[in-house]
């Protein structure tokens, strides 16, 4: 269990050095999390190990978003100077969100359509 939770401090501090040494504006734990992944595919998938940590991680998710919150009331007169663009911004994300996964479920089924037609299986294969 410690070495699966070291794989993914681990990752996490690559990512943060890697975006700390480029001066990439992306989160480094985001960029651990992409690293995290290409290994654990690379790897062929998760340990049941790994799986498990994952799983208590998650399990207590809930208690990452305190910090958060407390963040949120604590700069809440700069949410309320600001509410406008912060709208926007999460409403604008919001949309473009269920565009792009509206347009790669379009793409998915019609990709998918074309193989079965090809594969002579009729349009409702």
């Amino acid at each position: 269990m410690l070495n699966a939770l070291t794989l993914i401090f681990s990752c996490q501090l690559v990512g943060e050095l890697v975006v700390t040494a480029l001066h990439l504006s992306l989160p480094g734990p985001v960029l651990g999390m992409i690293l995290l992944f290409a290994l654990l595919a690379w790897r062929g998938g998760i340990s049941p190990e790994l799986a498990a940590v994952g799983d208590g991680l998650l399990s207590n998710l809930s208690l990452l978003f305190v910090p958060a919150g407390v963040g949120v009331m604590v700069h809440f007169s700069l949410l309320r100077q600001d509410w406008l663009p912060l709208a926007a911004a999460i409403v604008g994300s919001t949309l473009a969100t269920i565009s792009v996964t509206a347009g790669a479920m379009v793409m998915i089924k019609r990709l998918q359509a074309r193989r079965s037609m090809m594969a002579g299986e009729g349009p409702h294969g």
